[in-house]
């Protein structure tokens, strides 16, 4: 019961899709990393002038060492860019760092998602820490209560990542819209843009289809064996 499922084969599939989702994201990143955004500005540059015509002057840009190391820290309201998204003006660069501040954008006007993310963390990070633990101690000891209580905590953990996915979609969306809007790009460079981002979001997507097929397969490892 612990090593083999029939939704293994799901789950692995889904893996392979995470796998494939990553090596999009490289290598898409590094494809228009090599193509220079017509208005020369560095990552940088289009993340602080998002930022200050969204009223947000005073929430700060960090570079920080790593490839695709890129975050918006909501608690001490920073914008983080990679070194190499932070100093270079090509079309990736300019997108990961304005996809970044529409996360800030989000925070600013409470977004709904992304309230109810930041809500969620605390219980999260406790219940990931333990579904695990109670999920193999709960096959190894034959114990459903323990299953259970695994499938509850783990359930936390997949609803997290269920909330993740229109708050990364949302982000992407309002830097699309306010890089054309406000000339940061050219409608040919719309293209470029989407492409880097759009395959970002592909890893969220892969990551929560993996956590969900998981938590069904334990669902119905405990009802089957509760019925036993």
């Amino acid at each position: 019961m612990l090593f083999f499922h029939p939704m293994d084969f799901l789950i692995i599939i889904a893996f392979l899709l995470s796998l494939w989702a990553q090596f999009r994201v490289s290598s898409t990143f590094n494809r228009w990393s090599e193509v220079q955004n017509a208005n020369g500005m560095t990552g940088y540059e289009a993340a602080r002038r998002m930022l200050d015509r969204n009223g947000l002057q005073d929430v700060p840009i960090e570079p920080v060492p790593g490839k695709l190391s890129d975050h918006y820290d909501p608690v001490h309201r920073v914008v983080r860019l990679s070194e190499h998204v932070y100093y270079e003006s090509s079309i990736s660069a300019i997108s990961v760092a304005c996809h970044e501040v529409g996360h800030a954008i989000q925070h600013q006007q409470s977004y709904p998602m992304l309230v109810m993310r930041h809500r969620m963390f605390p219980v999260v990070r406790f219940a990931s820490g333990f579904a695990p633990i109670l999920l193999i101690a709960g096959f190894l000891l034959q114990s459903l209560n323990l299953i259970g209580f695994g499938i509850i905590f783990f359930s936390a953990a997949v609803a997290f990542q269920l909330v993740t996915l229109p708050v990364e979609f949302n982000a992407s969306s309002r830097a699309r819209h306010i890089m054309v809007s406000e000339g940061f790009i050219t409608r040919d460079e719309e293209r470029g843009v989407a492409k880097v981002l759009n395959a970002a979001a592909l890893t969220y997507v892969a990551a929560a289809l993996i956590a969900m097929l998981e938590l069904i397969k334990y669902i119905m490892i405990f009802t089957s064996s509760n019925r036993d």
